[in-house]
């Protein structure tokens, strides 16, 4: 009789190996090949041996029916602009986030919103039908379409979900998910994957939309292996400080809409509130006319939000000055500053530097660059910058501005709210475009760029409205 026999999985990729190993050898990540038992193959039968194969007949993708993709809207506007419209029956929706960040409660909001178009499932493996109607009872999302089990047996689930047919169905969460099959605990490598495996097979033939509540390892990834993000159509990240007040809703993978679109939340006692406009949420507790902060239009998928960027220095008394960045890369902020000491003659290397996004922000736009070089000069001269400006271009090496995509946008957005200057890369504004909604001073270098924010009221006095006046 075979035996079972060990080996261990990689939970970034999931390569496999009979001996543990330190680090993959396929992805080359450290400590994360997963022990797991592997049971022998079982012998087919003769009758499965002998049963032919289905016969599958091709046809011309132009002869296939031009039928428009049927969407549920979840009343939820930020998630839905996420999703892509609202949400495709038969997809798999995985969503991942930190523990406390709010997953449940988006979910269980995003259910209420559901029911009208017919059965919602909540199936909570990791909390008790108790505690789900308490926190039902907190969002108000009591109805009789939503309807809720506790089960953590994959065999279980697959029975719910052939018995109730529902329209949508939420599992809280995969990593809880195990089948008799397989000898491993929960949340090992084989039995998040064949439990995904599963639920996609009924979620594409039973035409059912079904979200998949997801953990997150320390560094920011959806537990498990690699192939559970290939398996479903869509990969949402839920983001933010659980200790403050907003939520950022992205998605990393979407087989139905773009992947850079974002939405906000407020975490309220009353459950998640979207916020329909960030900019002014975001800029409410500005400090004006505080030496180190900047205004910054990010781009993020067909919305632009103001965002402010704030930067502070000290005198360091290290061999290694600190370089603190929170919401921006690290890289980044590193290349500017390295940029600041050798083309504009800052001493960095004797400072201490601390870069912030305000209001829990993630910046990953190269826009942001010339926001960052000003910020931190005007940290380091303590000279504040015009309240009613903002500031945005790509820094290169050579200390040049280089331009940006969607340069209205980012205006148009900037004068909505009140502001009246932009400094901008010059590389854009010498293309041919409508009227600009505000006073623009082009820049085509960051030296340009520094003397028009912190140089004398004359400097900084543009010349007219727009280079096409």
């Amino acid at each position: 009789m075979p035996k079972t026999r060990v080996q261990y999985v990689c939970t970034q990729c999931g390569y496999t190996t009979p001996r543990w190993m330190g680090q993959c050898p396929e992805c080359g990540a450290w400590n994360t090949l997963q022990e797991e038992t592997v049971a022998p193959a079982r012998p087919a039968s003769a009758r499965a041996a002998n049963r032919p194969a289905p016969i599958v007949h091709a046809q011309p993708i132009a002869s296939l029916s031009e039928t428009l993709e049927t969407r549920l809207p979840t009343g939820i506007d930020e998630f839905d602009r996420v999703l892509g419209g609202g949400v495709v029956p038969g997809s798999l929706i995985l969503l991942g986030g930190e523990p406390g960040i709010g997953k449940s409660t988006l979910l269980l909001q995003a259910a209420q919103g559901l029911v009208q178009h017919g059965k919602v499932l909540y199936i909570t493996g990791e909390e008790s039908l108790r505690q789900l109607q308490m926190r039902a009872r907190r969002l108000h999302t009591l109805s009789p379409n939503l309807q809720a089990a506790a089960a953590a047996e994959l065999e279980t689930v697959l029975g719910l979900l052939h018995t109730e047919q529902p329209v949508v169905a939420v599992v809280d969460s995969i990593q809880t998910l195990y089948t008799a099959q397989i000898d491993n605990p929960p949340g090992t490598v084989s039995q998040i994957r064949a439990c995904a495996a599963a639920l996609q097979q009924v979620a594409k033939e039973q035409e059912i939309a079904l979200f998949l509540i997801g953990h997150v390892t320390k560094e920011g990834a959806i537990a498990g292996p690699k192939v559970l993000e290939h398996l479903v159509d869509v990969v949402l990240y839920f983001e933010g400080d659980p200790q403050g007040l907003f939520r950022v809703l992205r998605a990393s993978k979407n087989r139905f809409g773009a992947t850079d679109e974002v939405g906000m939340f407020d975490m309220q006692s009353e459950g998640l509130v979207p916020v329909p406009n960030p900019s002014e949420r975001l800029l409410a507790e500005r400090a004006v006319d505080a030496p180190g902060s900047v205004v910054f239009p990010l781009l993020e998928g067909s919305r632009a939000m103001l965002v402010e960027i704030q930067a502070l220095t000290t005198p360091s008394f290290l061999n290694n000055p600190r370089r603190v960045i929170t919401g921006l890369s690290y890289e980044r902020v590193s290349l500017i500053l390295a940029v600041m000491e050798k083309r504009l003659g800052f001493r960095m290397l004797s400072h201490d530097v601390f870069v912030n996004a305000a209001g829990g922000v993630r910046l990953f736009e190269p826009a942001a660059d010339l926001a960052v070089l000003i910020a931190v000069a005007s940290a380091m001269r303590n000279r504040p910058l015009r309240s009613n400006m903002v500031v945005f271009g790509e820094v290169g090496l050579g200390g040049e501005v280089r331009g940006v995509p969607r340069l209205e946008a980012r205006l148009q957005e900037a004068a909505r709210l009140g502001f009246k200057y932009a400094i901008a890369p010059r590389s854009n504004l010498q293309r041919p475009h409508e009227r600009l909604p505000l006073t623009t001073m082009p820049a085509r270098t960051a030296q340009e760029a520094l003397g028009l924010a912190l140089g004398s009221p004359r400097e900084r006095e543009p010349e007219s409205e727009s280079p096409f006046d």
